[in-house]
């Protein structure tokens, strides 16, 4: 069985105009990507306010024509940003991206859950229930669109971010209560500073799949390093994550999810696939 592998679309090549985006994307033989349009497409305005339904049909049939898919459509807001004006701007970002998603067709929009402080810089205020409700209040406004608009919103852990844990991301599944929600699994990024030991990966993954499983709709695949207690990114198989057990709750759960590498690049993007593939292979 083949893994559903791809990649992040500013990965493979810098912004650029939409039509030679696609383009280079194909011609580096990926069909499958996670689509930042303020990170990639150079010739629109994706501020709130612009979205035109044309120009969503325009981005779906290039997409088309290139034989790509859009697997996450990536708009990674600070839904707890503490200040108001700016949070309801995040937010109104976030639901207009619903709309290109439900035209072009893509699975999800995801996000990250943020950190309170307008800067996004690392805080203990983060953790704190006021911080929690505040990511309440601006996903139930996402969410409600989403469901109006049948669109699917996919939501990410980070150990420093509001959801910080797999239990935090249980607990929120259960107060958003909506089928329009599911979780982009980065496992590299439940893993904190104190948490990097081959057990505390396994506990953590492991809580992941038992706490949310089946609410789990795609995947980022990336690894990784401490260096001075700062978490780095690196290519996978260069790092210290343990991909075994991912890949084997994987192949078991869910064999056919969308794979996502990020920080790799179109040189070394059939390479990593084919680490992943091998792994894939072997276990479980």
């Amino acid at each position: 069985m083949k893994i559903n592998a791809g990649m992040r679309c500013h990965d493979i090549c810098p912004k650029m105009e939409l039509e030679e985006l696609f383009g280079q994307v194909k011609a580096a033989g990926v069909t499958q990507i996670q689509l930042a349009m303020s990170k990639s497409i150079s010739n629109y305005n994706f501020d709130p306010g612009h979205y035109s339904a044309g120009f969503a049909r325009h981005i779906r049939s290039l997409l088309q024509e290139n034989g790509i898919h859009v697997a996450v459509l990536g708009c990674y807001i600070n839904p707890v940003n503490p200040i108001e004006s700016q949070r309801q701007a995040e937010v109104a970002r976030f639901i207009e991206h619903l709309k290109y998603a439900r035209v072009m067709g893509a699975d999800m929009v995801g996000t990250e859950t943020g950190r309170l402080d307008p800067d996004m810089a690392v805080t203990p205020e983060t953790y704190t229930e006021e911080a929690y409700q505040l990511l309440l209040k601006s996903m139930r406004e996402i969410v409600s669109a989403a469901e109006k608009l049948g669109v699917i919103v996919g939501v990410e852990g980070v150990f420093d971010h509001t959801l910080y844990s797999p239990a935090r991301m249980k607990r929120f599944l259960e107060d958003i209560d909506s089928p329009n929600v599911e979780v982009i699994l980065d496992a590299v990024n439940l893993i904190g500073p104190d948490s990097v030991s081959p057990e505390s990966q396994r506990r953590a993954v492991e809580k992941a799949f038992a706490y949310y499983g089946d609410r789990i709709g795609a995947l980022h695949m990336k690894d990784f390093v401490y260096e001075n207690g700062i978490q780095q990114f690196r290519h996978v198989g260069e790092g210290d994550f343990c991909f075994e057990l991912l890949l084997k709750l994987v192949k078991q759960q869910k064999p056919h999810i969308a794979m996502l590498l990020e920080n790799s690049s179109r040189e070394r993007y059939h390479g990593d696939v084919e680490y992943l593939q091998s792994i894939f292979n072997r276990v479980g």
